[in-house]
């Protein structure tokens, strides 16, 4: 039997060391130094221990809390889900080797309405949405939304739907429609507009273009829900054009025009009818201070009249005296009575 050589046992034994060494300093790198993570200012994340996400210590729900208010009581039962441990921005923070780390953006971002982020292609490739109206026209709308991901429901973010943000767009598509296909104008403002009921009656896309403040208020209104369902907050509606149909809008557009020149036409005349008005008040006026004027004296006169009277039993008569003496003293030639006996 041959002897082994004892350098190549004292090189093998070196290999052998210096392997073990480096994969102890690879485990230490990767799996110590490497669980340490930060959080940057407009993320949050979440830790999952073995495929579990880590919960609060109390397993509340999001139906503890405000967020369940936008959902209907038929849809409380189905969305469901518990409050994760959310860790803030910052760090140096660590995490085991079992452990993941989930980050998501809290950042508000904007979208176009019309985007499908599961069919790009739908929506006239993602830049205007189809709606039909009350007087069955089919209308298309632009604009955009702005969302943000809430930080108290990012179970149902992660782990609740597998696309939330296409959930949340059809959310908004589903309700817009629908209240594009049901809109009225308010009563008050066809009360106090009173020419709209004769002139535009029932052309429900003036409506729309006239009351799109209260529309956008409306898909916000509705739309709260979303936070619940998906985990995502819709925090406006920003519906910025309502097109109607090619055949139909030259009609419109004629509509339209006599509309604004009969309402030209009538606040010319309520411009003419207030100003006279406001010069029949200015005339009053200027006449009462005229009488006010002109009684004044009197009304001093009288006073100081009843003042001398009160002063003594011949003040009176003295005062009427002196007045007599004055008015002779101004006249040139005076006409005296003669009673014959």
């Amino acid at each position: 039997m041959e002897s082994v050589d004892p350098e190549f046992v004292t090189i093998a034994q070196d290999l052998l060391t210096g392997g073990f060494l480096g994969a102890l300093f690879y485990l230490f790198a990767r799996y110590v130094l490497g669980g340490f993570f930060t959080v940057d200012q407009n993320e949050r994340a979440v830790k999952v221990r073995l495929g579990r996400a880590e919960r609060l210590a109390s397993n509340l729900t999001n139906r503890d809390g405000p967020l369940s208010e936008g959902l209907a009581r038929t849809d409380e039962e189905r969305y469901v889900y518990p409050q994760l441990r959310v860790i803030s921005s910052g760090g140096p923070y660590f995490k085991w080797p079992w452990e993941q780390v989930r980050k998501v953006s809290v950042a508000t971002q904007t979208l176009n309405m019309a985007y499908d982020p599961e069919a790009p292609e739908a929506n006239q490739g993602g830049t205007m949405v189809d709606a039909v109206t009350k007087d069955q026209l089919n209308t298309g709308l632009t604009g955009q939304i702005r969302y943000r991901v809430s930080e108290k429901n990012l179970y149902a973010y992660l782990f609740g739907v597998k696309n939330p943000v296409a959930h949340v767009m059809g959310f908004f598509i589903s309700i817009l429609r629908q209240r594009i296909a049901n809109f009225e104008a308010p009563a008050t403002a066809r009360d106090a507009d009173s020419l709209e009921a004769s002139v535009v009656s029932g052309v429900s896309i003036n409506d729309l273009r006239k009351n799109l403040r209260d529309l956008n208020e409306h898909m916000v209104h509705e739309c709260r829900g979303s936070e619940a369902r998906y985990g995502v907050v819709l925090e406006a509606s920003l519906i910025t054009g309502i097109d109607p149909p090619a055949e139909v809008e030259s009609a419109l557009a004629a509509i339209n025009t006599a509309h604004n020149h009969v309402s030209s036409d009538i606040s010319l005349a309520q411009a003419s009818a207030d100003q006279k008005i406001v010069q029949s008040r200015r005339a009053v006026e200027i006449e009462t201070l005229k009488a006010q004027a002109e009684v004044e004296p009197l009304v001093a006169l009288s006073n100081e009249l009843s003042l001398l009277k009160r002063s003594g039993p011949g003040a009176l008569q003295a005062y009427l005296r002196n007045i007599r003496l004055g008015l002779y003293q101004k006249a040139q030639a005076v006409v005296m009575g003669v009673k014959h006996g």
